[in-house]
């Protein structure tokens, strides 16, 4: 077994979200699947059970339990690698109507197959975010979110155009959030965004996280995003 569904279970009970049997399972065998494809790919490094239930599973659900989504929401998520956050949040939301958005082909492969297996239901698209967000994906969305991927002041930069007005971008964080959104504050207003909320706290292993929450005021403005050369030459 991958990982261990009672503790997954136990994990997901500490903060109020009760996994059905089928909803474990699911959990169950997206595990096996990321191991499966690990061994040919580079998705985690993080290959142990209690690992993968605390800082991939649990860590991408208990953002949403401190910001509710709308019922039956589109939602983004960019940069999504193995499928962190947004997976593993509509295993236990299945009401979120997801876009998977990766810009490496290998992983899109991964997500296909995962969303085949476990019935996610989830559009996955290859392609670089700042090119997409040029097109018809340009401010559809009612949420944007995305765990680590880059500094918040170029994530944004990513994020932002693909949410529309009242929209909100979720940035999922680690020990460094403050010290990133000082630094981004600027980039947030010039993006048409404002910050909304900002909070710390801990994974039950101890790992410090940080959650902000971005809501889309204004439209964003043509100009951006930038291609990645500029915005990492002269990151707003």
């Amino acid at each position: 077994m991958a990982i261990d569904v009672m503790r997954l279970a136990g994990l997901f009970e500490g903060i109020g979200i009760q996994l059905d049997e089928e909803q474990a399972k699911r959990f169950d065998s997206y595990a096996r699947l990321l191991l499966e494809w690990n061994e040919k790919i580079n998705l985690t490094a993080i290959t142990d059970g209690e690992g993968i239930e605390q800082k991939h599973f649990l860590d991408s659900v208990l953002p949403f339990t401190k910001v509710q989504l709308t019922q039956g929401c589109s939602v983004i998520d960019i940069g999504t690698g193995a499928g962190f956050p947004s997976c593993p949040l509509k295993i236990v939301r299945g009401d979120i109507k997801l876009t998977l958005l990766d810009s490496l082909n290998k992983r899109i492969g991964f997500l296909k197959a995962l969303s085949d297996e476990i019935g996610l239901e989830a559009e996955c698209i290859h392609g670089r975010a700042e090119e997409l967000a040029k097109g018809d994906m340009r401010e559809k969305y009612d949420y944007a979110v995305a765990r680590a991927v880059a500094r918040l002041n170029i994530l944004c930069e990513y994020c932002l155009p693909y949410v529309r007005v009242g929209g909100t971008f979720i940035a999922l964080k680690g020990s460094s959030g403050r010290e990133e959104l000082e630094e981004a504050r600027g980039a947030v207003k010039t993006l048409g965004g404002e910050v909304e909320r900002f909070e710390k706290y801990s994974l039950p292993c101890g790992d410090k996280r940080t959650l902000i929450v971005i809501r889309k005021t204004k439209p964003t403005d043509v100009r951006y995003p930038r291609n990645k050369g500029q915005m990492m030459k002269k990151p707003l």
